[in-house]
């Protein structure tokens, strides 16, 4: 597991851009108009060999600047509860406003390495500007230029130095497979779980899991032992006075993290929307199994074309992750709730699945040689070896001559060869090449 760093301040000091920097990659949306970040945004970063998560906190505009302080407060709040460390943006081109003296009067009671971040410094004259965010009475501040990372390494290598070291836990012998219940508030996480648990009473113990404020189930089915982790059912802190969807995002981070398999539980009755896709492309980062679980499927009107339509409106979403199973459930009827564990099951196994390195040659290899990689500026790539990495999910080593001149298209129908052959269904795959 990595540790969480969130992102906090004030709207349009640039947080999103400076996540998206981080990240590298274009998910969070960027716009001079304030409150533009509603839903959470969530991704991996590494700086110096130490992996963490980040969290976008975005803000919210609601009316009137009054409520808007209630609702970044509760941000803030909840930030501080659950993320390892902080880092507090602010803008030097506004100075300190009233809203950034409320952020800090906030961070200022907490222990936790909170990290003041002056943005869109980009020449001398703002630098020196920069300095009245002393006032803030957060000590020494990093300036930075998220548009074009001026100043961003100094800042990560002094954060994480800051952050905690992750404990090792001791492996056991034959420890269980993990299976996570996320998604969205109100998708039906704890009624599947209650489901599940309440009429065979399988229950064997419920302890405090390795991950933060989860509880783990261990769960039987099929003859087949499990941890259900449950990320809907978990005990409130005092701060949390409501059911937020930034809480249940930092709660799924801390999940998906630890998990072998992820059951992203949908509402059948809104739409598969880009809070429930973020939680996807989480898990799918993460190198995790997925089962799609649509519920409140009772409540659909329905014909004989419903279920078709819909699983293709998921699969376009998806994209180009397409090979996931998706069951269509109701935790209120209870229908096709085993056929989701049996599924997961089946996405377990995949995910663990080792292929013989002389089997793969001998399947592959023939394969790639009626279709080798196209050639490109006259040269001509030849794999000549495939193995399996000794990881815990699906990871293929390609050994061939030129290796950077094989394009991503080319690995996809790798991919795609190696699903077809040998089910990977659920579960994302790798492709390195290697210089032989």
């Amino acid at each position: 597991m990595s540790s969480i760093v969130a992102i906090v301040g004030r709207p349009n000091v640039g947080k999103s851009t400076f996540f998206n920097r981080l990240i590298q990659r274009r998910e969070a949306i960027v716009d001079a108009v304030s409150g533009v970040t509603r839903d959470r945004h969530y991704g991996k970063s590494d700086w110096n060999g130490k992996e963490f998560s980040l969290i976008d906190t975005g803000g919210y505009v609601k009316g009137s600047d009054d409520i808007f302080e209630a609702e970044i407060d509760k941000q803030v709040e909840l930030a501080i509860d659950e993320a390892d460390a902080i880092i507090f943006m602010v803008d030097v081109e506004s100075g300190v406003t009233g809203m950034d003296e409320d952020v800090a009067k906030l961070l200022r009671k907490v222990s936790k390495p909170v990290f003041l971040v002056v943005n869109k410094v980009d020449n001398g004259k703002r630098a020196e500007d920069a300095v009245e965010f002393y006032s803030l009475g957060l000590g020494d501040y990093y300036t930075v230029a998220s548009i074009n990372g001026s100043g961003t390494g100094d800042l990560l290598d002094a954060l994480v130095e800051a952050l905690p070291e992750i404990e090792e836990v001791e492996a056991e012998e034959n420890p269980l497979p993990r299976f996570a219940v996320v998604g969205r508030p109100n998708a039906g996480k704890s009624s599947f779980i209650n489901a599940l648990i309440g009429e065979d009473r399988y229950i064997v113990t419920d302890i405090a899991g390795t991950t933060r404020d989860s509880i783990d189930t261990k769960y039987n089915r099929f003859g087949f032992d499990f941890n259900l982790i449950d990320t809907a059912g978990i005990r409130r802190k005092k701060k949390v006075r409501e059911d937020l969807e930034f809480y249940s995002v930092m709660r799924s981070v801390r999940a998906i993290e630890h998990a072998d398999v992820c059951l992203l539980v949908v509402d059948a009755t809104r739409s598969f929307d880009g809070q429930v896709q973020n939680i996807f492309w989480l898990a799918q980062r993460n190198r995790k199994g997925i089962v799609v679980l649509v519920n409140k499927w009772d409540l659909v009107e329905k014909d004989h074309k419903t279920t078709v339509e819909f699983e293709k409106y998921i699969r376009k979403q998806l994209e180009p992750f397409t090979d996931v199973p998706i069951v269509f459930m109701s935790t209120l009827t209870k229908q096709r709730i085993y056929k989701a564990i049996e599924t997961a099951v089946e996405v377990y196994n995949n995910r663990s699945k080792k292929i013989k390195t002389s089997e793969l040659n001998d399947t592959l290899l023939p394969i790639i040689e009626n279709r080798p990689p196209p050639a490109l500026k006259g040269k001509f790539v030849k794999i000549k070896y495939i193995m399996q990495l000794p990881t815990p999910q699906p990871q293929f080593a390609f050994f061939c001559n030129l290796p950077q001149y094989v394009a991503e298209s080319y690995k996809r129908f790798l991919e795609n060869k190696l699903r077809e052959i040998y089910d990977f269904k659920g579960v994302p795959i790798s492709i390195y090449m290697r210089k032989k």
